[in-house]
């Protein structure tokens, strides 16, 4: 059930207009790209292309070329996060439209935060209109800034800037001070910062409402230097002075101080602080009757009466599941608030037993945004398990788990030789439904989980990975398959762990896991069929079929691959051994014997007899084998339920040619007219896409073939046309 319904027809179109570049672009002599023909758009259309293309990773200084054009592309709110974009790229793009808001955090190229202000600074508009700015993580490169008409350039310059965002930035006091001066600052975060002393924050007191100043490790100023400066602050209405593992006397002396200090707060964070009591909280609380958020998230008093029984209080901490998913959004970008916040979630998850979709949503975010950390990939992966187990997983929202999967799979990749990760990603995609239905890279979780098999022999998490890469194999593409049975590893891994079973003599859901994935594995993949011959999978096979001769599902397996190994011309000679001839035609013949097992030994049969020129054995052994398929088919019975599935019916070709002997084509007709009555629809376009509907024709209207055979033909005609 996806709950979240279509995705809306602008996103639909952006997402292919940024997909279609290169055909609706030409290249400047730079290399860089402009739209070959462009309408003009609003620009909150162009504002979302931009943000698009960035959320795609195509943004680049080829790409972002574009936006040159600025009478068509019109930009308002600029978003180029995380992208590599060159400063000069910056300038040429960007900086001539009329911006309102710019985020150039986290930029991984050369680009500064100097060379973004000069670059703004540079068009008069920019200076009244730039509104918001984000340039958290960059280095500001601040001295390197010059003059502009006999004036320094710096944040000042940009007059009508209302936001700023210099988290995790070298911000110094001096540079703290020209920011201060700008006449219209309201909100500010100079979190994980440098700087040192915030009496410069006096010079917007009368304007600044939200201080963002997590973690100032550097800040060096008295406590009561400091309460009289927050006290002086006349407008602010937010303050965040949280910290991790990081207790402060000058939260102490905020909460417990006169109501007269920031009597208009609405918003305190101090998580982390480890030095706040009940008392001190609940006098703070009680002379606030306006306080509408509260950060107490690993202070150890989130749970004081006087927070949990205010209505209107939004409150992170770790008291209840509201205080931990408050937690999670507010401090997305706080790895070290993530972390304590997924600590909590998994407890309060481990017996969840209703979807939770809204809390996967936040666990996800913390995900994507902290995929290096093996903290957070730790909890967070155990959390998804938690959220997604047994039938949870269905009520959620398609679109959520197939990019929840997704993150699975690069943490997998991330942290290879992480065991306990590793673990809780194998568990959480050990999951019918996710694996059945969710679409997601099943090629890269096969090749991840195959990597993760091969150090790890413990039971339980053996039969769950055999499991997994038995149903993604099946679910790969022809060429995905062959991509996979290249890699001769692989095929070792899978006939150690039938072999290992094999001589403990034991049936379980292991041994056939591993065997359907080994039957997936070499279908219409001769690479892999040549690999298996190589490992010495065909002396095993054979000694499991005298084993297990009383197990029909084992046989079934092991008698699908041989099948596929029978398949290749070149290969059907390994197949050429008398004993095992003879055996797989006394299956054929047991009518005690379930049809599944008498249909993939006449299967295996029928093929090695249809080329006589390649028959190496006694030629009375031959006809005897096609004289028995034919008698045997015609007694069996359609099964119930769904035996086989093909990928294509290309070996089946060969079968139908009306100079084969009769066994041979009535093999092959009968396994066609199987899959049709359970598949019409499918498997009838699969017929006449592979020009099978000709050879059945072929059949029907020659006089020489069998009677029963011109039947089936003429019924499987009917059934698809």
């Amino acid at each position: 059930m996806d709950t979240a319904g279509p995705q809306a027809l602008c996103d639909l179109c952006l997402a292919q207009v940024c997909r279609s570049l290169d055909a609706l672009c030409s290249r400047r002599a730079d290399g860089s790209l402009y739209l070959s023909w462009a309408p003009l758009l609003p620009p909150e259309m162009a504002d979302q292309l931009l943000h698009r293309m960035a959320a795609m990773g195509l943004l680049s200084d080829r790409t972002v070329g574009i936006f040159r054009n600025c009478k068509e592309l019109r930009l308002r709110r600029a978003f180029i996060r995380s992208c590599s974009v060159s400063a000069q790229a910056f300038r040429l793009a960007l900086c001539p439209h009329r911006l309102q808001e710019l985020d150039a955090s986290w930029i991984p190229s050369d680009i500064t935060g100097a060379s973004i202000i000069a670059g703004l600074a540079s068009n008069p508009e920019c200076r009244s209109s730039l509104q918001r700015l984000s340039l958290n993580g960059l280095h500001l490169d601040y001295e390197s800034l010059g003059e502009d008409g006999g004036a320094r350039v710096g944040f000042s310059s940009l007059q009508g800037l209302r936001t700023l965002n210099l988290a995790h930035t070298n911000l110094t006091d001096a540079i703290l001070k020209d920011i201060c001066s700008l006449p219209q600052l309201e909100n500010l975060d100079i979190s994980c910062s440098t700087v040192s002393d915030l009496t410069a924050l006096l010079e917007c007191r009368n304007t600044l409402r939200s201080l963002v100043a997590h973690r100032l490790r550097q800040l060096d100023m008295s406590a009561a230097r400091l309460i009289f400066v927050l006290s002086q602050l006349h407008a602010l209405r937010h303050l965040d002075f949280s910290d991790d593992h990081f207790g402060d006397e000058t939260v102490r002396q905020l909460l417990e101080g006169s109501p007269q200090v920031l009597p208009a707060l609405v918003s305190l964070d101090v998580s982390g602080r480890k030095r706040i009591t009940e008392a001190a909280l609940r006098a703070f609380v009680e002379a606030r009757s306006g306080l509408l958020f509260l950060g107490l998230l690993a202070t150890g008093v989130s749970s004081c009466d006087v927070v949990t029984s205010h209505k209107n209080l939004k409150v992170t901490g770790e008291a209840n599941e509201s205080q931990i998913c408050e937690a999670l959004r507010r401090y997305n970008e706080r790895e070290c608030f993530v972390r304590e916040a997924l600590v909590h979630l998994y407890n309060m998850t481990t017996d969840i037993d209703k979807p939770r979709p809204d809390i996967l949503k936040l666990v996800l975010s913390g995900m994507q945004s902290h995929f290096t950390s093996l903290h957070i990939q730790l909890v967070a992966t155990a959390c998804v398990f938690n959220l997604t187990t047994q039938d949870l997983a269905e009520a959620m929202p398609v679109h959520l788990l197939s990019s929840t999967v997704t993150q699975l799979l690069y943490a997998m990749m991330n942290f290879p030789n992480h065991q306990q990760v590793q673990k809780n990603c194998l568990l959480a995609l050990c999951s019918d439904y996710i694996l059945q239905d969710v679409p997601f890279d099943k090629y890269l979780a096969a090749k991840l989980v195959m990597n993760w098999l091969s150090t790890h022999e413990d039971p339980t998490l053996q039969r769950m990975a055999v499991a997994v890469i038995s149903i993604l194999v099946a679910k790969l593409s022809t060429e995905e398959t062959s991509q996979l049975g290249n890699d001769i590893f692989i095929m070792k891994q899978l006939l150690g762990i039938v072999q290992q079973k094999a001589m403990a003599g034991v049936v379980d859901t292991t041994l056939k896991f591993a065997l359907s994935a080994l039957w997936n594995l070499t279908d219409e993949t001769p690479t892999a069929a040549r690999h298996f011959i190589q490992c010495q999978g065909l002396e095993l096979y054979e000694e499991v079929l005298e084993s297990y001769h009383t197990e029909s599902s084992i046989q079934q397996k092991v008698l699908g691959l041989l099948n596929n190994i029978a398949e290749v011309e070149e290969l059907q000679g390994e197949l050429m051994e008398e004993d095992l001839v003879e055996h797989i035609l006394s299956l054929l013949q047991d009518s005690q014997m379930e049809v599944g097992v008498r249909y993939f030994a006449g299967g295996m049969l029928a093929q090695l007899a249809s080329r006589p020129e390649a028959w190496t054995l006694d030629d009375e052994l031959r006809t005897t084998i096609l004289e028995q398929l034919h008698a045997s088919i015609m007694t069996w019975t359609r099964p119930e339920r769904e035996m086989v599935s093909y990928r294509s019916f290309r070996p089946f070709c060969p079968l139908l040619q009306t100079s084969q002997p009769s066994g041979v084509q009535l093999w092959a007709a009968w396994a066609i007219h199987l899959v049709c009555s359970q598949n019409t629809t499918h498997y009838g376009s699969m017929l006449q896409k592979e020009g099978v509907i000709d050879l059945l024709k072929a059949l029907a209207a020659d006089s020489d073939t069998h009677s029963d055979i011109k039947r089936l033909s003429e019924t499987i005609l009917s059934m698809v046309e």
